[in-house]
């Protein structure tokens, strides 16, 4: 039989092994909540990407897609090179938002259209070769 001293002892590990679980579940639900996954076009389009998630896509804007609809809104197609993907943006671009450059868009699949990207944030991405303005020394 247990003494009364190690009922407590048993009890009080017991409590620290079931608080413990649960705070590490709750930590690992918050993550998965916000955990962004990136894919490219093909993947998209390929069927690989989660449905109804929140998703990062990137690739090149494509020259001579960029439309500016009503408003906001802003039409455009990213490319990886092999397949393309058509994206709908309302917003305010970034200032390096451009044909050719390259940018990762974050949102949703419309389910109803398959194959088109409801972006609410978009990141533009610049070259890494830097050139400082002439004359500046």
């Amino acid at each position: 039989m247990l003494s009364r001293k190690h009922k407590y002892r048993l009890l009080w590990v017991t409590l620290l092994l079931i608080s413990s679980g649960l705070a590490v579940f709750l930590v690992i639900q918050a993550l998965q909540e916000n955990i962004n996954l990136y894919f490219t076009p093909t993947q998209i389009l390929n069927g690989e990407s989660p449905k109804g998630a929140r998703i990062r896509v990137g690739g090149m804007v494509k020259k001579g897609s960029v439309k500016r609809l009503e408003g906001l809104r802003t039409q455009f197609v990213v490319t990886d090179f092999t397949q393309d993907l058509s994206i709908e943006y309302v917003g305010i671009l970034p200032d390096l938002f451009r044909e050719g450059q390259g940018m990762v868009a974050l949102g949703k699949i419309d389910e109803t259209k398959k194959v088109f990207f409801k972006a609410d944030e978009i990141l533009a991405k610049h070259d890494e070769n830097y050139m400082p303005p002439l004359g500046v020394k």
